[in-house]
């Protein structure tokens, strides 16, 4: 079988369902994903799936692509990706699979894997297409089994938050799958909810389940300032990712979370390092410093800053998108309610609101992501020809990830973006003047090297 090598993307695999994931693909997937766990030295496999129409059928062909890997297949139905997590935590998995398109539209769907508690991304997943090229699978006849695993991360959350004044707070899941697990939860730790688009429907009627896209809030802001709410909470389509509104209305993007976080977990652990993608605030990087961390600039990508959180050994990681991790007291994986719980309590033992928690931090001014198209065969060329421009002119640059351009002012980023045909520009300034400095010369830039 040949596949199309471009849904196998730099973190996971992904695609519009009917054009290149519906048939036998999937099947395929789950010997090729089976196979990478027995040449790893593994034998157990945890598979879960989000709330797409689609996923039942995806999921169900990968469960006997992995049996006859020889892998024993443990399925815990229909739960936020989070759940899927935990469980491989928790039950010793040695990997796990979630079929989810997080939030893309309807009719996208894919797969997130994990291998020995390590997120696949780039080459690994490339194997995979390999061995369904190649046709070259392990054989076997591993068990299939289902398993529950929402009620024991229910419970573990249960067990470790509490809060003594009762917190009033708006949550909006966009019809995502993480609704009817997290409005029970929240409402057992006492919490008074406000839901929003709560109820799980795969058609996503009243926006995509994409907290990083401000039109997304608007109805969870406007919640937040009607009701006089201490806070909002939005959530991606299959519960990896946190979006947050402040009590006035303000969104806090997951480098402004991260400083929150940072403070609290630097006070225990001094001298730790934060993990951090090119695409966060440089008030990021200033206010670990103060708190006595240690900045970590990384590559964009949830697996990419997951992987290095492991190998810095470091207490928390984070992505401008709103992917949060904890190693302090947690996995280290991914879970917008675990960040949602861990950002309550901060609120509750502090009797702070979010914008006070943000007290002296300060404020830069920056451009939302800008995504420029261009083709796959020709980003990451484009992004070579701006780096060389750059390096010639002596300024400092970071090419951690694509090539990051600082300034006397602020700076300037473009990057080839790993789930589209483009590349991803963003600017951050001292002021607004500045900024609008940078991005007049900047995007003059890189439309020079566009053709």
């Amino acid at each position: 079988m040949e596949p199309n090598r471009n849904i196998f993307r730099e973190y996971d695999i992904r695609a519009v369902y009917e054009e290149d994931l519906k048939g036998e693909l999937p099947y395929y997937l789950g010997k090729s994903f089976g196979s990478a766990v027995k040449k790893d030295g593994g034998k157990s496999v945890c598979i879960g799936g989000d709330n797409r129409l689609t996923t039942p059928e995806m999921k169900d062909k990968m469960i006997k692509g992995i049996s006859e890997s020889g892998c024993n297949v443990a399925d815990v139905g229909i739960v936020p990706t989070p759940v899927l997590y935990f469980a491989i935590h928790k039950y010793g998995f040695d990997a796990g699979a979630m079929v989810t398109a997080s939030h893309n539209p309807p009719e996208f769907n894919g797969v997130k894997m994990v291998i020995g508690n390590k997120s696949l991304y780039g080459k690994d997943i490339q194997k995979l297409a390999d061995l369904i090229e190649k046709n070259d699978f392990e054989k076997g006849h591993g068990e299939i089994r289902t398993m529950e695993a929402d009620g024991d991360y229910a419970d573990f959350m249960l067990k470790n938050f509490s809060f003594k004044n009762t917190l009033r707070v708006g949550i909006d899941t966009g019809n995502g799958t993480l609704g009817p697990l997290i409005v029970p939860l929240f409402k057992k730790l006492g919490i008074d909810v406000f839901p929003l688009y709560t109820d799980s429907d795969p058609s996503f009627p009243n926006h995509l389940p994409d907290p990083l896209v401000p039109e997304n809030l608007k109805d969870l802001i406007k919640t937040v300032l009607d009701n006089k709410l201490d806070i909002g909470l939005g959530y991606d389509g299959d519960g990896d990712r946190l979006g947050v509104v402040d009590e006035n209305g303000g969104i806090l993007w997951g480098d402004q979370l991260l400083i929150i976080y940072a403070r609290e977990i630097l006070k225990k652990s001094p001298g730790a390092s934060v993990i951090f993608d090119v695409k966060c605030s440089k008030s990021l990087e200033e206010e670990v410093k103060k708190a006595g961390g240690v900045p970590v600039m990384w590559k964009t990508g949830h697996s990419l800053i997951e992987n290095k959180l492991h190998t810095e050994k470091a207490p928390l990681a984070g992505e401008l998108s709103g992917h949060l991790y904890f190693a302090d007291d947690y996995y280290g994986f991914d879970d917008a309610v675990y960040a949602s719980l861990r950002l309550l309590r901060i609120m509750d033992r502090t009797g702070k609101k979010p914008s006070a928690l943000l007290y002296g931090v300060k404020k830069y001014h920056a451009t939302p992501e800008i995504r420029i198209e261009l083709p796959d065969e020709k980003k990451f060329e484009a992004v070579e020809n701006i780096k060389s421009h750059f390096t010639s002119k002596n300024l400092r640059i970071s090419d951690i990830d694509g090539v990051k351009v600082f300034f006397t002012d602020g700076w300037a980023l473009v990057r080839a973006s790993n789930t589209q045909p483009a590349l991803v520009v963003r600017m951050e300034a001292e002021n607004a003047g500045s900024l609008e400095k940078i991005k007049k010369e900047f995007l003059a830039t890189v439309d020079t090297f566009l053709v």
